[in-house]
């Protein structure tokens, strides 16, 4: 297990890489697919199919807690939190195709303004060319969402929004300005603040299948830091 603190943007955000996690991919991949079909959730920009892990999925929750428990010290490290709870676990698959995007989903977004709001994302299945980028907006150099400059971003994001093509965003373009990527490897943690503005890595031609063990699995941990 190799773990990487990368600082990006301006405000050298810090994201956190962690390599071989797990050391058991098939297991969890097994796991996962035996929760199939994953649900689609309502009210959710999510471009694909969720399928939220409860306490009551016991396997699936022993290894989300399992998973947060090796992130603890570097979450602790990076984000200078004391502890943190779990918010939402799921197993998540992007399966909407480009030309049916809706117009926020073709942007970068952010999960929460709150900045002890994190996220850790496991890479469960090989697709060469897939990952998680970071973005600045060009036309406010927005590149961490808060309280203060939410309304400006979002203001901005909707006028622009009719000008951007049906596709995933894939690196700079006229409207957002890619200041980092991480690549989607296997078994690969990472770890970054909810508020900077990110988007999948979806390559053209990726597999759209809402099988678990063909399409491009995730698993998406949120926590809420505490301090003191």
């Amino acid at each position: 297990m190799t773990p990487e603190l990368r600082r990006v943007g301006v405000g050298k955000s810090p994201v956190v890489v962690v390599d071989d996690v797990s050391k058991r991919l098939p297991a969890i991949v097994d796991l996962a697919a035996a929760m199939a079909p994953f649900p689609r959730i309502a009210g959710n920009y999510y471009p694909g199919l969720r399928r939220i892990i409860h306490e009551w999925d016991e396997t699936a929750f022993a290894y989300a807690r399992e998973t947060l428990r090796i992130a603890a010290p570097f979450i602790g490290g990076a984000f200078d939190v004391d502890g943190f709870d779990l918010i939402e676990a799921s197993f998540s698959m992007i399966t909407v195709p480009p030309a049916t995007l809706l117009p926020a989903q073709r942007a970068p977004h952010f999960d929460s303004t709150d900045p002890d709001y994190i996220a850790v994302l496991h890479y469960l299945s090989d697709m060469p060319g897939t990952g998680t980028a970071f973005y600045r907006q060009r036309a406010t150099g927005i590149e961490v969402v808060d309280e203060a400059n939410v309304s400006r971003f979002v203001a901005t994001a909707k006028r622009e929004a009719a000008a951007r093509p049906a596709t995933y965003i894939n690196g700079t373009d006229a409207h957002f300005e890619q200041i980092a990527a991480v690549q989607g490897v296997p078994d690969r943690l990472i770890i970054y603040r909810g508020n900077l503005l990110h988007s999948g890595i979806i390559p053209p031609g990726m597999s759209m299948s809402d099988n678990p063990r063909s399409g491009r699995l995730t698993a998406n941990l949120f926590v809420k830091g505490r301090r003191g």
